[in-house]
């Protein structure tokens, strides 16, 4: 007895050491993952990067504007005024300011701007289609921590009851009404039963592991999830049609890959480009100053004035024989936006299939779960009668531990049904754009 009291002890210890922070629900576990999940972390950084993306084509139209200075300074023979040569030393001092635009280039600018918004635009929804991934994940890991935590309780039922047997068969044999080989194997029982606690203890500490990895948390000291109150598991409205109906307008997966189109049909636009003239146009200042020192120069500033100069100019460039380079990124480009519309239609076939799984594995779970509790009811109804006829002297212990661990298995078959059946019903409701939810 005293065995007993101490591993209820130390288990109910590894039970509450989990009790020591407030509970998480499974939406706060999505939120801290999503703010937390490197995954989510690296594509907002994507984000970023697109963003800065299209600020650098924007300014792509806007001239540019340089300014330069220079100090050339020569020494030695040289060749003078008088057409003779002598050592001379010569300094030679200018100053430009500058200035060009491109005011035509094929379109070529206005379409690198389209595509950076469609670049940027991809990013946001590859985002989000990550930030969906892990809120299914963060879910998937939540029901399973349910479903061992109703595994742990089964198992800790288990243990009680033995645990009771084991002192009423001692009580017994006292009184000479049981055997000491009884007692054994009821002890023996008991010991497995413990095991099983055990395991699932630990079963259950890998599931908090996991969800804990994921959220990106350091340690999984202290953490609890918060246990829901469910509902009674419904059969899932909408065929698999409708749901994709909906799916289709609202999952992120399937708008990137449309935008993926957009880009690579505004990149046949670009690649066109390359058959035009372009445009530019310049302007800039200078000045100068120079000094010999065999001959008397002007002073700095006057010379500065003197050779001050401007310039403005058009350049036009004209595209006549590229060795077929323009044709084929044309071609190239056509056949990247075959390519894409393809992958969209492998991605909305990809998610319809999803869905039809999702569907049918949803009237499966609701189906398992409408047996399971009717074999859990029967389960407890023979247990319950075995029980009392054992009480009475009227069955062995051997028909009493059969029927106990018949009951305790359909107990546990109820509550991995219930939370598969829970589970695949939030992936429909998410396949329509609602959060994922338990209950």
């Amino acid at each position: 007895m005293k065995k007993i009291v101490i591993f209820a002890t130390l288990l109910f210890a590894t039970l509450s050491a989990g009790a020591q922070e407030k509970p998480w629900s499974l939406q706060d576990c999505i939120e801290y993952a999503l703010a937390h999940n490197l995954k989510v972390q690296q594509s907002a950084l994507t984000v970023q990067q697109r963003e800065i993306d299209l600020s650098t084509a924007r300014a792509n139209i806007l001239p540019g504007v340089s300014a330069s200075a220079s100090e050339n300074l020569s020494f030695g023979r040289g060749l003078t005024a008088d057409n003779t040569y002598a050592n001379t030393n010569t300094t030679n001092t200018g100053f430009s300011l500058g200035a060009d635009m491109t005011l035509f280039r094929g379109l070529r600018n206005k379409n690198n701007i389209e595509l950076s918004k469609l670049n940027l635009k991809v990013a946001s929804e590859d985002l989000e289609t990550v930030r969906d991934d892990i809120r299914v994940a963060v879910a998937q890991a939540y029901v399973q921590i349910l479903y061992k935590l109703e595994l742990l309780d089964v198992a800790l039922r288990q243990v009680e009851i033995d645990s009771m047997q084991v002192v009423r068969l001692s009580e017994m044999r006292d009184n000479g009404k049981a055997s000491a080989a009884d007692v054994a194997q009821q002890q023996a029982t008991l010991a497995q039963s413990r095991l099983t606690a055990v395991q699932a203890d630990h079963s259950l500490q890998l599931a908090e592991l996991d969800l804990v990895q994921l959220l990106e948390i350091p340690s999984p000291d202290g953490f609890s999830i918060e246990v829901p109150v469910f509902l009674e598991p419904e059969l899932p409205w909408g065929t698999p049609d409708e749901i994709f109906d909906e799916a289709v307008n609202c999952k992120p997966a399937i708008q990137a890959q449309e935008t993926r189109v957009d880009y690579a049909e505004r990149n046949i636009a670009l690649a066109k480009g390359g058959y035009l003239p372009t445009l530019s146009l310049s302007g800039g200042l200078g000045t100068n100053y120079y000094s010999n020192s065999g001959s008397t120069s002007a002073k700095f500033l006057d010379q500065l004035a003197n050779n001050f100069s401007q310039y403005v100019g058009l350049s036009l460039s004209i595209p006549i024989f590229s060795r077929m380079s323009n044709r084929n990124q044309v071609r190239s480009a056509k056949i990247s936006y075959q390519s894409q519309q393809l992958q969209l239609d492998q991605t909305k076939k990809q998610l319809y299939k999803e869905i039809q799984q999702t569907w049918y594995n949803a009237i499966a779970a609701y189906r398992k779960y409408e047996s399971s509790r009717e074999a859990e009811r029967a389960a407890e109804e023979s247990f319950l009668l075995v029980q009392a006829k054992y009480e009475n002297g009227k069955a062995s212990i051997t028909e009493f531990n059969e029927s106990k661990n018949q009951y305790l298995k359909a107990v546990s078959d109820l509550a991995q049904a219930r939370c598969e059946a829970l589970y695949q019903n939030g992936l429909i409701d998410f396949y329509r754009g609602n959060p994922i939810e338990l209950y």
